[in-house]
C-alpha cells in the first residue's frame, strides 16, 4: 500500500525504523540523492551506451548510498573505496579526451545540459552529507563517492560537448 497515511503529520521512519521529521538532516540527504538518481535516469534517454551504462552503474550506488543515510547499513554493502576508485578511473579516462583550460558555460548540447543539471543536484546531495556529517558520524568512502561523482558527471558533459565546449573567460 502506498498511502499509509503515516507521513500525514511531518514525520517518516528511517530504515532502521527510527523516527523522524521529514525535514532531518538525513531525509534531507537521502531525498537529494533520489533526486539526482531519477534526474540519471532522465539523463540516460540522451546517452550513447557506453555512458548510459555508466550512469545505470551510478544509479544502483544511489541506491547503496541512500540506504546507508537512511541508518539502512545492515541491509547494503557500504559504499567503499574501490567504489570511489572505480569512480576516480573514469573521470581520469574521460580527462584524457577533453582539453580543459577554462570554465565552461554549461548547455552546449542537450546531452551536456542534463549531465550538468545531475552535477549540480550532486552537489547538493554532497553538501546536505557534509551538513549530516557535523553531527553524525559520516563515513569519508560516503562524501568522496558523492563528491567523485559530480567529478564524472561535470568530465562527462565536457567529453560529450567536446566539439561545441563554450569557454568562458571573466577577463574581458
Amino acid at each position: 500500500m502506498i498511502s499509509t497515511k503515516q507521513g500525514d503529520n511531518g514525520k517518516t521512519k528511517l530504515a532502521n525504523n527510527e523516527t523522524v521529521y521529514k525535514d532531518d538532516l538525513h531525509v534531507e540527504a537521502y531525498g537529494t540523492v533520489d533526486e539526482l538518481n531519477s534526474y540519471l535516469g532522465y539523463a540516460k534517454h540522451f546517452l550513447n551506451k557506453k555512458e548510459k551504462e555508466i550512469i545505470e552503474d551510478i544509479q544502483k550506488d544511489l541506491f547503496r548510498v541512500a540506504t546507508e543515510l537512511a541508518k539502512g547499513e545492515k541491509f547494503i554493502n557500504l559504499i567503499s573505496k574501490e567504489d570511489e576508485e572505480k569512480i576516480t578511473k573514469l573521470v581520469e579516462e574521460y580527462e584524457k579526451n577533453v582539453n580543459l583550460n577554462s570554465f565552461v558555460i554549461p548547455g552546449a548540447t542537450k546531452e551536456s545540459s542534463i549531465l550538468d543539471i545531475c552535477r549540480t543536484i550532486a552537489r547538493r546531495a554532497e553538501r546536505r552529507i557534509v551538513s549530516l556529517s557535523k553531527s553524525e558520524n559520516v563515513r569519508k568512502e560516503l562524501i568522496a563517492y558523492i563528491n567523485r561523482i559530480s567529478d564524472l558527471l561535470y568530465i562527462m558533459a565536457r567529453y560529450i560537448e567536446k566539439d561545441n565546449i563554450m569557454p568562458y573567460s571573466a577577463h574581458k
